[in-house]
């Protein structure tokens, strides 16, 4: 036991015999996929490695604490610095054993034995929130609701490479509140012969994107009809909050997780990614962008 981690080693169990070797049952932290690019006038394959991420459940003495949406590496200093960060346990002491324990489709459940004062003290602080957690979806039955089924795309929306184009390249102006700040992210939403309809900002990539779909409720619009722009990378949460809105083209500046592109692909939602000025990369959908 080093001095700097004094965390006892796990231990095997027959429950999950394999669960503390990363090389079992976990799926790697990045992956290679081929994308389509458009570059000066034309598409052409490009490979690309992209990140992983797989629905990470922390509990604690077997009780849920929270899930989160996480690369599949170092989870055990995840595990760890996550207690310390939430002051859940104030020294890495009070940790008895982290088990690292594969769970279906690549989800991950860290679990932590802390000593029974801090569980106390854990138990006392879940009773008296007066909200929900911000740190993800809470309760044990999170990890299928973090991978839970998404409606289908139905639209038959086709577009140009010049309507992508157009339609990141009209975020950015619209952005009153980066343009001051330099610290938000934005959604919107394009839609040919409108231009620019809606778009949102908040220093979070999730809230900008409920903001706008509140928006696109109020004004009547129909997300299938249009493209939904993005400021930041494409996580699975935007993947899900864009088939619940019924989106069938997200584009983003930057690019997506491997989940997010599994899953456009099972629901049929054109994925764009590497949005910039001089192009974009198709990473699914690839029929509706006509080129």
């Amino acid at each position: 036991m080093s001095a700097d981690y004094p965390i006892p080693p796990p231990r095997a169990s027959a429950e999950s015999p394999e669960a503390h070797d990363l090389t079992h049952d976990f799926p790697a932290p990045f992956g290679d996929v081929q994308a389509s690019t458009w570059r000066e006038g034309s598409f052409a394959p490009r490979p690309r490695a992209l990140p992983e991420e797989t629905p990470v459940a922390i509990t604690y003495n077997r009780l849920s604490h929270a899930v989160m949406m996480a690369t599949p590496s170092d989870l055990r200093d995840f595990a760890l610095g996550f207690t310390l960060n939430e002051r859940i346990v104030e020294d890495p002491s009070e940790i008895e054993e982290i088990e690292i324990v594969p769970a279906p489709r690549g989800a991950v459940e860290l679990r932590l034995w802390i000593a029974p004062a801090r569980m106390d003290a854990l138990d006392h602080r879940r009773r008296n929130l007066t909200g929900a957690m911000g740190c993800g979806l809470c309760g044990l039955d999170s990890l299928e609701e973090a991978m839970r089924p998404l409606p289908q795309v139905g639209s038959t929306l086709t577009l140009s490479a010049a309507d992508i184009m157009a339609a990141v390249a009209s975020l950015y102006p619209a952005q009153t509140l980066a343009q001051t700040t330099r610290a938000v992210h934005a959604a919107g939403f394009w839609r040919k012969g409108a231009g620019l309809v809606a778009i949102r900002e908040d220093v979070g990539r999730h809230n900008a994107l409920d903001k706008l779909t509140g928006g696109l409720r109020q004004l009547g619009e129909t997300p299938a009809d249009g493209v939904l722009v993005m400021t930041s990378r494409i996580s699975i949460e935007l993947i899900q909050k864009a088939a619940v809105m019924g989106v069938s083209v997200l584009a983003a500046v930057s690019a997506p997780t491997l989940l997010a592109i599994r899953e456009a692909e099972a629901i049929g939602l054109t994925l764009i990614g590497i949005a910039r000025d001089d192009g974009f990369e198709v990473f699914t959908g690839g029929d509706r962008i006509l080129g």
